[in-house]
């Protein structure tokens, strides 16, 4: 049989029809099938991506939960601190070491009495005007002068501390040969002139910070917060706060509450609670050549037998009565035994979430009821 060229080109082009179509149909199905790995790749994607987000807001709104529910708990231990310290001031005129606000144990004991079913929370209390008050070291309100009690106070604090340390190869005081050298910027950041003479090569007035980078202006007036202190010349974050546990830095010390009302606006009387005062405190209290007695004096406020205390501390003089004291003298213009400021931190944990608060207090008196009750001064989160 002959074929002509037409019936060839017909038969070709079918023929070629049928060769390719099943290739045609491969490529789709493989075209298809790539379209549908990428989608279910991006719903796999966005799966995993909300799944995250989800986890992420459970996680946030359960530390959320977390945290609000450790702010009442933080409220109810500075409530029942608040209650020890009224308690206390009814029951008694003075403040010592020895009332329960200062015992660990009982203060467990009264917060038993608010448990939690989730969580926990620690609490002190501590005497703020145990503290040293840097805001007396210069007489105001006329705030030009240096007030010579607490001078020679801070000088022997100071000094203190540099003995305490000089042997320490990481203390932050190793480098300070005299107390002058932080006790004079202090009291220039606070008095009320820019007058070099009064403090000598020491001094630091305005025109020291307005010349650092960043610059700022001096204070001339009292310290607001402590944590100002570390803005004053020479008062590096070491020696404010040392790091280490071996070594102790000025802001354990250190208040910058004890103003009392006066007719000339307000004072810092600078008076120490010799009954709460800790052991470098009480040192810089002493006479120089007297100052290694102050390890008998604080073991002496705590002295108990049957669990009871045995010396009476409603006499600021009580010094006198420690073994080896009888002829101490203490500036009387420096101690007191009583306080109504006081230093209260309470600390939650509720599963993994922490949350720590400082609060400080003044106990003060109702005119019109005659009830006392504690007013907060200061309060801040960690």
């Amino acid at each position: 049989m002959i074929l002509t060229h037409r019936s060839c080109s017909r038969f070709t082009g079918k023929s070629l029809n049928n060769l390719m179509a099943p290739n045609i149909k491969k490529n789709e199905r493989g075209i298809a099938l790539i379209i549908t790995l990428t989608v279910i790749t991006l719903l796999v994607s966005v799966t995993f991506e909300l799944n995250r987000q989800m986890r992420n807001t459970v996680t946030e709104s359960a530390i959320s939960r977390n945290r609000m529910t450790l702010l009442h708990m933080i409220s109810s231990g500075v409530q029942v601190a608040e209650a020890m310290l009224i308690k206390d001031r009814t029951d008694t005129e003075i403040d010592s070491v020895q009332e329960d606000w200062a015992n660990p144990d009982k203060i467990k004991e009264y917060l038993a009495q608010t448990s939690f079913e989730d969580g926990n929370i620690d609490l002190m209390i501590s005497d703020e005007l145990g503290r040293i008050q840097v805001n007396a070291l210069v007489a105001f309100p006329d705030g030009k002068d240096y007030k010579p009690a607490q001078r020679d106070f801070w000088y022997r604090f100071v000094g203190t501390l540099l003995m305490e340390q000089q042997m320490e190869e990481t203390s932050p005081f190793k480098d300070i040969s005299d107390p002058g050298e932080l006790i004079n910027p202090i009291k220039d950041w606070m008095d009320s002139g820019d007058n070099d003479t009064l403090t000598g090569l020491n001094s630091a007035e305005s025109d020291y910070y307005e010349a650092l980078t960043p610059s700022y202006p001096c204070r001339n007036g009292p310290f607001r917060h402590v944590d100002e202190l570390m803005l004053v010349k020479g008062i590096t974050p070491e020696i404010f706060k040392s790091a280490q546990d071996k070594l102790s830095g000025i802001s354990n010390y250190i208040t910058v509450y004890g103003a009392a009302k006066s007719d000339k606006k307000f004072v810092f009387d600078g008076k120490i609670n010799i009954n709460t005062a800790e052991l470098p405190v009480v040192a810089a209290l002493l006479p120089i050549e007297q100052m290694f007695l102050a390890p008998e004096i604080c073991d002496f406020r705590i002295e108990s037998a049957n669990d009871q205390f045995i010396h009476d501390l409603s006499n600021p003089a009580w010094y006198k009565e420690v073994p080896g004291c009888s002829d101490l003298e203490i500036n009387p213009d420096l101690i007191t035994n009583k306080s109504d400021i006081f230093r209260i931190q309470c600390a939650g944990v509720l599963q993994d979430t922490k949350m720590a608060a400082t609060v400080i207090v003044q106990r003060e008196k109702n005119e019109e009821t005659g009830k006392w009750y504690c007013r907060v001064l200061n309060w801040s989160y960690e």
